[in-house]
């Protein structure tokens, strides 16, 4: 895992192809339990840093299309699972509890639901006030700017 912005800020990727972008994993380092956001399947050496960083005690995930390799990590380290309220009926698989907008699950983690997107209650967090992390409606796949999803793949643009 690389550092990022801040010293208790982790992500790594997997490049996809299909879409030529890479898809992240997020890892917030706090000493009352480390938080996973979307996690992609990690490699032997992610997983060691992992573990050598106290593991993970949660794990959120932003929208169905981001379960990505959530259940092994949760075998894993026993991570208490997140998932958005509002795909709680379809959801690929069971989470200990769901998050919906005003929400905040660990301290200093607000939660925030926004609609239009592919799924529904798609989740963005915002950790301490300083930094925000979403799943696919608000992206920067291009580095130096941000940028919605592609309109073909919002449900309705002007919900953003």
């Amino acid at each position: 895992m690389k550092q990022l912005h801040r010293k208790d800020l982790f992500s790594w990727s997997v490049f996809n192809e299909e879409r030529n972008i890479d898809f992240h994993g997020i890892l917030w380092v706090r000493e009352n339990g480390n938080v996973l956001i979307d996690p992609m399947p990690m490699s032997e050496h992610d997983l060691n840093h992992l573990e050598n960083l106290g593991g993970a005690a949660h794990l959120l995930i932003t929208n169905s299309d981001h379960v990505r390799d959530a259940q092994n990590l949760v075998k894993r380290t026993g991570a208490k699972t997140w998932g958005p309220m509002a795909e709680k009926e379809n959801f690929p698989f069971p989470c200990d509890d769901w998050l919906g907008e005003g929400d905040q699950p660990v301290p200093g983690l607000s939660v925030f639901s926004l609609e239009g997107s592919k799924t529904p209650g798609e989740l963005a967090f915002l950790l301490e006030n300083t930094t925000l992390i979403t799943g696919d409606l608000i992206r920067a796949h291009e580095g130096g700017k941000l940028c919605m999803l592609p309109d073909a793949k919002l449900k309705d643009r002007l919900r953003r």
